[in-house]
């Protein structure tokens, strides 16, 4: 078994139809976002049982109760089928994975578009746009900051409620747009829990969905001596430049030039007080 994870709209469905394409015999395909699908799996080890060939599992962090099933068809002697999944989250939010396959998958991160594909002659492009195909593709700046911007709004009202952050869209928005603020800095969880009337730990385990979900990447100190006691921040990445653009409304290059502190971090190198933040302080 194989596993494909990586952002929503980075393009794993489409890597997955090429090589269902190239791969030749039987493939079946179920979206776990089709409620016919989901349908046919209501007991998917009489509906998986019987299929051979390659069988490919799109969305599944939708659907972790499969994954114990999976386990016994993978496990199953003599048997002739494959299984490619899917999906929008880490293996770390997905606990079933480690639990029941252990041995038994692999798995493999899908990025957006890199400067190493692109070339470096394409590299403001890249930078202003982003990685994901659709928003460095699309015809104008306009259109790709609008594809952003419907990525974001998405992403907010329906997939981060679906994993627990039972926040409303606009306050996720906010706490997204707060935290792109401390972009390449160490980042302050007391400070935004504060800011959002919540526990500091609460506010942690917000970033640490936006890190499972793969928008949101968190570099851990490094300490010579790991039998250290001492506990420091991370620092907080957004990992695609797009979306980070779009989260600080920086429309063009003109835009990132005048973007000053916020974009390229605070003076002397700390990250701006929120309470100097227009429009983002407050309860």
């Amino acid at each position: 078994m194989v596993a494909v994870l990586g952002p929503r709209q980075v393009g794993k469905t489409t890597l997955a139809r090429q090589y269902a394409a190239r791969a030749g015999g039987q493939v079946r395909v179920f979206d776990l976002e089709s409620a016919e699908d989901l349908a046919l799996l209501t007991d998917p080890l009489l509906t998986l049982r019987p299929l051979k060939g390659l069988i490919v599992l799109d969305e599944v962090q939708r659907r972790p109760d499969l994954f114990p099933t999976l386990r016994v068809l993978v496990d199953e002697p003599r048997q002739r089928r494959r299984f490619l999944v899917l999906g929008s989250a880490s293996p770390d939010l997905l606990h079933q994975t480690s639990e029941s396959l252990a041995g038994r998958i692999a798995y493999h991160e899908l990025g957006g578009l890199s400067l190493g594909e692109l070339g470096t002659r394409h590299a403001d492009r890249l930078w202003r746009r982003g990685g994901f195909p659709r928003s460095y593709l699309a015809r104008s700046e306009a259109a790709s900051r609008r594809w952003r911007e419907e990525l974001i709004r998405t992403y907010l009202e329906r997939d981060l409620p679906g994993l627990g952050m039972r926040l409303p869209s606009t306050a996720l928005r906010r706490f997204w747009t707060m935290l792109a603020h401390y972009h390449a800095q160490v980042w302050n969880a007391s400070e935004l829990a504060r800011a959002f009337a919540v526990a500091h730990t609460t506010v942690q385990r917000y970033v640490d969905v936006l890190t499972a979900t793969f928008m949101v990447r968190q570099l851990q100190p490094w300490h010579e001596n790991v039998g250290k006691r001492q506990v420091k921040a991370p620092k907080v990445f957004i990992r695609d430049t797009g979306l980070l653009h779009a989260l600080l409304g920086i429309a063009d290059a003109r835009a990132l030039g005048r973007a000053g502190p916020p974009a390229a971090g605070g003076r002397h190198g700390e990250p701006i007080p929120l309470h100097e933040l227009p429009g983002l302080a407050g309860p």
